[in-house]
């Protein structure tokens, strides 16, 4: 059984058709995409603006509805979940990374942590000993009271990538996480991104406009006339 298991991508994108209006014309963002991850596995996605990246991040993420195609995640289908459903797999299997670190301003980098943790239930302690121990583990061990004003931008993008996976989810999401960053804040920011997805055995789809941070990636795909390619090693995605 437990091979059987293994062999079901965490999350996989079969068939996603989105498109938009623009004006009387539809606009095809997403024509057929398909793409599947298994635990452990991470995923640069390196395509250019305006290419579909948000767009298939944020249905992978449940956030947004396919016109067509179905979002499977650890093999079950999503597309007939009711909103609080959706909301409630969201919130226990996947995480999501911005380019804005997007942290809540008054809590500290600990409670920032916490926050997710206690929504769903978890306790005080325990939701500070899980903060406490991830932020550690992401080099922060001596911030975790500094509040986010009081952290420099790559510390405030880790305390964002703990918040993200403080509730042990299956799936990261990383939308350009290291956008906003200087190169070198970048690389270290990217190095704990990617040792935690190794260490958790989480499957992580990020999106990054830097070639040398993808090919440090399991994989490196790219989106052409909707379509997921797979690149290859060297190859760019222009």
């Amino acid at each position: 059984m437990e091979q059987e298991a293994e062999d079901v991508p965490v999350i996989y994108l079969h068939e996603i058709r989105r498109q938009y209006m623009q004006g009387e014309a539809p606009l095809i963002i997403l024509n057929g995409v398909k793409l599947a991850l298994w635990a452990g596995q991470s995923v640069a996605l390196v395509a250019p603006s305006g290419s579909g990246k948000s767009t298939l991040l944020h249905i992978a993420g449940l956030l947004e509805t396919p016109d067509e195609g179905e979002v499977y995640v650890a093999g079950a289908p999503t597309s007939q979940l009711s909103d609080a459903e959706r909301t409630r797999l969201r919130r226990t299997d996947i995480g999501l990374v911005y380019q804005s670190h997007r942290l809540l301003p008054v809590f500290s980098a600990i409670e920032n942590v916490m926050l997710p943790q206690m929504i769903r239930g978890l306790g005080k302690s325990a939701a500070r000993a899980r903060a406490a121990e991830l932020l550690s583990y992401l080099g922060l061990k001596e911030r975790l009271v500094h509040r986010p004003a009081e952290l420099s931008g790559g510390e405030q993008q880790r305390v964002a990538i703990a918040r993200a996976v403080a509730n042990a989810p299956r799936i990261l999401l990383a939308d350009e996480p290291t956008g906003n960053l200087d190169l070198r804040t970048a690389d270290r920011v990217f190095e704990a991104l990617t040792q935690l997805v190794r260490a958790s055995g989480l499957a992580a789809i990020i999106a990054t406009h830097n070639l040398e941070l993808a090919e440090r990636m399991d994989r490196q795909v790219t989106l052409r006339e909707g379509q997921v390619v797979e690149l290859k090693p060297g190859q760019q995605h222009h």
